[in-house]
């Protein structure tokens, strides 16, 4: 019963960590498509595009955000979380 009920707090805060990754994703797209709306209609084309410096600044942020939700595996997180309790029980 109870690795049930870890299993199900795990699933949920994996659950939770997708859904936060992909709200930040929206403001990212929403705000940068905000700014490059606001360069067109300023009417200003010339050889400089402002909006990549916020695209690329925030665009890193979300990158490293993808990074440890979708591609570190288990979690860095959670082997973290191991590793101290690991600590704890020594200790004790």
């Amino acid at each position: 019963m109870t690795d049930d009920v870890e299993l199900r707090r795990l699933a949920t805060r994996r659950a939770d960590m997708k859904l936060a990754f992909r709200s930040h994703l929206m403001a990212y797209v929403i705000v940068n498509a905000g700014l490059v709306a606001i360069y067109l209609m300023t009417g200003d084309f010339g050889d400089y595009f402002w909006p990549i410096w916020p695209m690329l600044g925030w665009g890193l942020g979300l990158s490293a955000h993808a990074f440890t939700v979708y591609m570190d595996g288990e979690g860095m997180r959670d082997r973290l979380i191991e590793q101290e309790l690991e600590k704890l029980r020594r200790k004790n």
